[in-house]
Protein backbone atom coordinates (compact mmCIF):
# COMPACT_ATOMS: atom_id res chain seq x y z
CA UNK A 1 0.00 0.00 0.00
CA UNK A 2 1.21 3.66 -0.63
CA UNK A 3 2.77 5.42 2.65
CA UNK A 4 2.65 8.86 2.38
CA UNK A 5 5.86 10.80 3.34
CA UNK A 6 6.33 13.45 5.86
CA UNK A 7 3.09 15.35 7.27
CA UNK A 8 1.08 14.31 4.07
CA UNK A 9 -2.29 12.35 4.31
CA UNK A 10 -3.72 10.14 1.41
CA UNK A 11 -7.71 10.35 1.82
CA UNK A 12 -10.09 9.07 -0.03
CA UNK A 13 -13.16 11.32 -1.08
CA UNK A 14 -16.52 10.19 0.54
CA UNK A 15 -19.52 11.12 -1.96
CA UNK A 16 -22.26 13.28 -0.80
CA UNK A 17 -26.38 13.29 -1.33
CA UNK A 18 -27.14 14.72 -4.77
CA UNK A 19 -30.05 16.09 -3.38
CA UNK A 20 -30.74 18.99 -1.19
CA UNK A 21 -32.78 19.42 1.46
CA UNK A 22 -35.97 20.35 0.00
CA UNK A 23 -35.28 17.28 -2.36
CA UNK A 24 -34.20 19.36 -5.70
CA UNK A 25 -31.52 17.16 -7.36
CA UNK A 26 -27.91 18.44 -8.46
CA UNK A 27 -26.82 16.88 -11.52
CA UNK A 28 -22.89 15.62 -11.35
CA UNK A 29 -21.88 18.37 -13.87
CA UNK A 30 -23.05 21.57 -11.42
CA UNK A 31 -21.47 19.47 -8.25
CA UNK A 32 -18.68 20.29 -6.21
CA UNK A 33 -16.11 17.79 -5.31
CA UNK A 34 -16.46 16.50 -1.76
CA UNK A 35 -14.83 18.09 0.81
CA UNK A 36 -14.96 14.74 3.23
CA UNK A 37 -12.95 11.97 3.08
CA UNK A 38 -11.86 8.76 4.67
CA UNK A 39 -7.79 8.91 6.06
CA UNK A 40 -6.34 5.37 3.68
CA UNK A 41 -2.51 6.25 5.48
CA UNK A 42 -0.50 8.71 7.24
CA UNK A 43 3.12 10.23 6.80
CA UNK A 44 5.55 9.72 9.83
CA UNK A 45 5.11 13.64 10.59
CA UNK A 46 7.49 16.74 9.72
CA UNK A 47 10.43 17.47 11.12
CA UNK A 48 10.61 20.36 13.00
CA UNK A 49 13.88 21.64 14.81
CA UNK A 50 15.45 18.40 14.32
CA UNK A 51 12.25 15.73 15.76
CA UNK A 52 9.69 14.59 14.37
CA UNK A 53 6.23 16.29 14.92
CA UNK A 54 3.61 13.33 15.30
CA UNK A 55 0.54 13.11 12.98
CA UNK A 56 -2.70 14.22 14.62
CA UNK A 57 -4.95 11.96 12.18
CA UNK A 58 -4.55 8.30 11.79
CA UNK A 59 -5.85 5.32 9.13
CA UNK A 60 -9.72 5.03 9.68
CA UNK A 61 -10.54 9.10 10.39
CA UNK A 62 -13.13 10.87 8.87
CA UNK A 63 -11.98 13.85 8.23
CA UNK A 64 -13.01 17.65 6.84
CA UNK A 65 -10.34 19.23 4.64
CA UNK A 66 -10.13 22.88 2.55
CA UNK A 67 -12.06 22.71 -0.61
CA UNK A 68 -9.66 24.07 -2.38
CA UNK A 69 -6.33 23.07 -0.79
CA UNK A 70 -3.57 24.97 -2.10
CA UNK A 71 -1.31 21.65 -2.13
CA UNK A 72 -4.32 19.05 -2.69
CA UNK A 73 -2.58 16.27 -5.37
CA UNK A 74 -5.48 13.88 -6.67
CA UNK A 75 -3.51 10.65 -7.29
CA UNK A 76 -4.66 7.39 -9.39
CA UNK A 77 -3.37 4.29 -7.19
CA UNK A 78 -4.34 0.78 -8.43
CA UNK A 79 -7.65 2.43 -10.46
CA UNK A 80 -8.82 4.00 -7.29
CA UNK A 81 -8.64 8.14 -7.09
CA UNK A 82 -7.43 9.74 -3.86
CA UNK A 83 -6.23 13.26 -2.45
CA UNK A 84 -2.84 13.71 -1.11
CA UNK A 85 -2.44 16.51 1.34
CA UNK A 86 -0.68 18.18 3.85
CA UNK A 87 -2.34 17.26 7.51
CA UNK A 88 -2.42 21.63 7.85
CA UNK A 89 -5.38 21.57 5.34
CA UNK A 90 -7.46 18.80 7.45
CA UNK A 91 -9.72 21.16 9.00
CA UNK A 92 -10.94 18.81 12.00
CA UNK A 93 -12.38 15.24 12.28
CA UNK A 94 -15.65 14.35 12.01
CA UNK A 95 -17.27 12.08 14.63
CA UNK A 96 -19.08 10.15 12.91
CA UNK A 97 -18.58 6.63 12.51
CA UNK A 98 -20.96 5.91 9.18
CA UNK A 99 -18.32 6.69 6.38
CA UNK A 100 -15.74 3.93 5.20
CA UNK A 101 -13.72 3.99 2.63
CA UNK A 102 -14.39 1.62 -0.12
Amino acid sequence: MFKPLNNYVLIQRIEEENKTAGGIIIPDTAKEKPSRGCVIAVGDGAFENGARVPMTVKAGDTVLFAKWAASANEVKIDGTEYVLIKESDILGILPEKRYAYK
